[in-house]
């Protein structure tokens, strides 16, 4: 997307220079890493880009080598990067992440974002009227988390007012930058005043003690639509003024888990500016999950507009006896039926 014009999307917030690791074991027997990027929002901008979407990344990044790399990565995609703003004085932050699956009790994560260039971010620096120009501003709980200064952001981008984007949120719930508490409180009045809202039943059952979705449903009552995610199992939909709409997830040879909820979020809201149903939004974010979860990083090419529309417009029936594996956004013929 080149600068100048209305977005489709701006999704704000921070992202990292990544470390992947060559081989798996813990981080003290890993002898290298691969350099890559990633951050909740960036990833949800790329994917969107990629999709074919106007999208511009808004964040903030240290006067360094990795946030030059960032920035370059991002805008790789066809991001606009025009409104990211570079910090003298603060990092870029960074982290290391173990080649295990992050379910698991043996994956790791370090990370070294404290007092980071985007931890900065304040009203003052980000105003309104530079996110304004887009159909859906999407954000994230993390964003909330970093500091006291990125919280009044976030409060400020949503805060009700006239001409307002429709804004997505996702609760995106680390309990490790939430170490003084208020997770619950905060994310759950800034997901009230939101208009999507992405949220996992295991979040809501750790922050609000609901994990049935009918229930957080009943807790996020004000957003005009609340999508609660279930991994495996699907995702359920609810709108206002109509019944709640579930959607099974396709069976996935699953890789890595890492970005499959970004990826998801990206598919929704592509299929969101397409004006398409319920299902097909929930499924759309299925597919460009399953991209997500059958490469071992954080992004992965989201399949063709073609194919995934033929995808999701198999009856129920068909759609149940998927099998996505690796490599299967670019050839029709790793889609199977088990």
């Amino acid at each position: 997307m080149s600068g100048g014009g209305r977005a489709d999307v701006v999704c704000l917030g921070e992202s990292m220079v990544t470390f992947l690791p060559s081989r798996p074991g813990r981080l003290a027997d890993v002898p290298s890493f691969t350099r890559a990027i990633g951050g909740a929002e960036s990833n949800v901008a790329c994917a969107l880009a990629a999709a074919g979407h106007r999208v511009r990344w808004v964040g903030r990044v240290g006067r360094d080598g990795f946030g030059d790399h960032l920035v370059d990565t991002i805008a790789s995609y066809g991001v606009d990067v025009g409104g990211v703003g570079r910090d003298p004085d603060r990092p870029t932050g960074v982290y290391f992440r173990t080649d295990s699956d992050r379910a698991t009790s043996a994956h790791e994560v370090v990370y070294y974002r404290a007092g980071s260039a985007a931890s900065a971010m304040s009203p003052a620096t980000v105003s309104y009227e530079s996110v304004a120009d887009a159909r859906i501003l999407h954000l994230t709980g993390i964003t909330a988390a970093l500091s006291a200064s990125c919280l009044a952001l976030v409060r400020e981008l949503t805060a009700p007012r006239p001409g307002r984007p429709l804004v997505s949120f996702d609760v995106n719930h680390r309990p490790g930058l939430w170490r003084e508490g208020g997770a619950a409180e905060v994310l759950l009045s800034l997901a009230r005043r939101a208009d999507i809202v992405f949220v996992g039943a295991d979040e809501a059952a750790a922050l609000w003690g609901v994990a049935d979705p009918a229930a957080i449903r009943e807790v996020l009552a004000e957003p005009a639509v609340v999508v609660v995610k279930g991994g495996g199992e699907g995702a359920v939909a609810f709108e206002r003024g109509a019944a709640s709409f579930p959607a099974p997830a396709p069976h996935v040879t699953v890789l890595s888990t890492v970005g499959a909820g970004d990826a998801f979020a990206a598919g929704f809201l592509s299929a969101t500016l397409r004006g398409l149903g319920t299902r097909d939004r929930l499924r759309h974010g299925h597919l460009a999950a399953a991209a997500v979860l059958t490469v071992p990083g954080d992004l992965a090419a989201p399949p063709r507009r073609d194919l995934a529309d033929r995808l999701v417009a198999l009856d129920d029936v068909a759609w149940g006896t998927l099998h996505l594996g690796p490599g299967w956004t670019g050839d029709d013929q790793e889609v199977r039926t088990p």
